[in-house]
């Protein structure tokens, strides 16, 4: 039974060490929760090799999206449609604006 208490508490910790991960990715506000499991099995705690590969992945393709070639493609995939639509809407807002505040136009 300790055994196995020993074990639960961690896995625990390891997916505590995650969560701390991508909060810290995210920037999200921390959890005590997960600093006091994390904490209770020891400061030993690692992610586990298929979690690590998992991270070590999603980095690369942060890095990707982040290179030149991947913000060349975020462009590809814009909707020009869309944003032409919100740039006129913002447009037509200022000039309304300027219309009720500037008695000359």
């Amino acid at each position: 039974r300790m055994e196995r208490d020993a074990a639960f508490a961690q896995k625990k910790a390891e997916r505590a060490v995650l969560r701390v991960h991508l909060r810290e990715k995210y920037r999200l506000p921390k959890s005590e929760l997960d600093e006091n499991q994390i904490q209770m099995a020891g400061d030993d705690v690692g992610l586990p090799e298929d979690l690590q590969k998992m991270v070590a992945e999603d980095q690369e393709e942060e890095e990707d999206k982040d290179s030149i070639l991947g913000q060349l493609q975020n462009i590809q995939n814009m909707d020009m449609d869309a944003i032409k639509e919100k740039a006129q809407a913002t447009f037509t807002e200022m000039k309304q604006a300027a219309e009720q505040k500037c008695f000359v136009m």
